[in-house]
């Protein structure tokens, strides 16, 4: 195919394109993925302003009156200049409407990235000039590898001092296994760094304000010697000429997940921006088919189907809100809709669904495949739940893990007993932490991927909720869900040990272990059941 595509529409009926397939050939759903300090919030706020969803953009840090970055309403990440929540922004750039997915970006929270990444059809991988593969996005990457999401490749920070170019793309393609391909070069570095050279369509692309590509007819252009420094100009052709080297672009295999582009920029000095979300419009795909249980859902579908895969309590405080983030996998979604939550059988209104801009929303009168609204939510809806117009399908893939650290969550003051065992539902719900009830009707258990996260848990509970807490240390180390299709077996198990097992926030048995011995022995003494470290939500009955 044609590098320079712009963006296909899906197949076509015999009657011509639906309009479903119109809708979902203009999305774009992607996800933002990094190491913490990699530059990500301050890249989704410039991205933002590009596509003109905001006139004035933030510094992460501002003081004073000066805006800070939308995507992080929280006031956790607002004090720690860390993303902690999923947030939903949604903007349209030249018919292009892009839903944007910014993740948390500490490791703690790689649970709530992992189900957020199952939403997306595509990736951008933040990498900084200096710093090059970090832990986090090597982990982040390889949620990306399970689900073969496609991944352009952003290096970020190039004004500042940064290390060799060829020894970065040389360390993407070792480190995490991918076909590198130059979509940009860059024209100097830190101090020094002026631009960059679009290597697909010969351009210059120059880091002063309000400066315009300018069009070339290739590295020899003469244009490159009026704009460019004798020194730079030489080291710019000599440095793309040794990355032709590196694989032509192939659309297909960017989309397989097997090849990743590379752009070049800086984010806090909004430069290269404008290519990147150019390379999303032309490269990344619009929505494709989902696997579910019983069959693949095609996007152009006139029937509805979606997915929950994440719940939001509290993002007006002042109405004490739940709303649920459902991914739009076929058909239209319009006003008023009522759907079948196929997990339970019944109808869900939709009278109100919302389009995000982070915390920020209005009222959708229609969405299309692709499109992430929110649904106001009073319980019913979970995470990984399913939608449709009436068929009785499941989507797949949208986990939970087993956490590593457990705590019992304690309070000084007893009359707020009912607060507390309210705000862990509705926490629970949300994906904040999960939520176990011990069968001996002990206080309840937390569970957690990192200890970030339990600061997280107590600053809401304090915040939204007036009510502090406390943590006190379990005995156990680690716990796994019990299934078995021997109800019997499940029963004279749970009786066994009311100590050691609980019920998840779904009534799912649970049983904690102290170490892999324990765990081990259980096995072995139960060989009717199974000890799950992960399990589908959409299984929660």
């Amino acid at each position: 195919m044609d590098q320079t595509t712009p963006i296909e529409a899906l197949p076509a009926t015999a009657a011509g394109a639906t309009a479903v397939a119109r809708e979902a050939a203009r999305r774009r759903a992607f996800a933002i993925i990094a190491h913490p300090d990699a530059g990500k919030t301050t890249l989704t706020e410039k991205l933002l302003l590009r596509g003109g969803a905001i006139q004035l953009a933030g510094q992460v840090r501002a003081k004073g009156d000066r805006r800070r970055t939308r995507s992080d309403w929280m006031k956790i990440e607002q004090d720690r200049g860390i993303s902690v929540a999923t947030s939903v922004m949604t903007f349209e750039r030249d018919g292009v409407v892009f839903n944007l997915l910014d993740t948390p970006g500490h490791e703690d929270f790689s649970e709530d990235t992992y189900r957020t990444l199952t939403a997306v059809d595509a990736a951008v991988m933040v990498i900084d000039a200096a710093k090059g593969i970090e832990a986090q996005t090597r982990k982040l990457f390889e949620v990306c590898r399970l689900r073969d999401i496609p991944i352009i490749t952003f290096i970020n920070k190039m004004d500042r001092e940064s290390r060799d170019v060829f020894e970065l793309l040389d360390e993407i393609e070792k480190t995490l296994a991918l076909d590198v391909t130059p979509a940009a070069w860059p024209v100097g570095s830190g101090r020094g760094f002026l631009g960059t050279y679009d290597m697909l369509e010969p351009a210059l692309h120059l880091l002063a304000e309000g400066s315009e590509p300018v069009k070339l007819s290739g590295l020899d252009d003469p244009k490159i010697d009026e704009l460019v420094p004798a020194a730079e100009a030489e080291a710019l052709r000599e440095g793309a000429e040794l990355a032709s080297a590196f694989p032509a672009f192939d659309l297909e295999a960017f989309r397989q997940g097997t090849m990743t582009p590379v752009y070049f920029g800086s984010a806090l000095r909004d430069f290269g921006i404008g290519h990147l979300l150019e390379g999303l419009a032309r490269f990344a795909p619009h929505p494709g088919a989902r696997p579910a249980d019983t069959r693949r859902v095609q996007p152009d579908e006139a029937a509805l189907t979606g997915f929950v895969f994440k719940i939001q309590a509290n993002m007006d405080p002042n109405h004490r809100d739940r709303v649920a983030f459902l991914r739009i996998c076929s058909g239209r979604l319009e006003k008023g809709m009522r759907l079948r939550q196929t997990r339970t059988g019944k109808q869900v209104p939709v009278n109100a669904p919302l389009f995000f801009f982070a915390q920020d929303r209005q009222v959708a009168q229609e969405a299309w495949p692709g499109d992430v609204v929110g649904i106001a939510n009073h319980g019913i809806l979970r995470i990984g739940d399913t939608l449709t117009e009436g068929e009785q399908i499941n989507f797949r893939g949208v986990p939970s893990f087993a956490p590593e650290i457990l705590r019992r969550v304690m309070i000084e003051d007893a009359m707020v007993g009912k607060k507390l065992r309210t705000a862990l539902e509705q926490l629970a719900e949300e994906g904040v932490v999960q939520l176990f009830r011990p069968l001996d009707g002990t206080p309840p258990v937390v569970g957690v991927v990192g200890a970030l996260q339990l600061d997280v848990l107590a600053e809401r509970l304090k915040a939204e909720y007036s009510v502090p807490s406390r943590y006190e240390a379990t005995p156990w180390g680690m716990m796994r869900w019990v299934v078995s299709d021997d109800k019997a077996a499940m029963e004279k198990f749970r009786q066994s040990a009311p100590h050691d097992t609980a019920e998840d926030h779904d009534g799912a048995l649970v049983a904690f272990f102290t170490s892999d011995w324990r765990r081990n022995r259980a096995e072995e003494e139960w060989p009717m059941l199974k000890f799950l470290k992960l399990r589908e939500q959409h299984a929660a009955a």
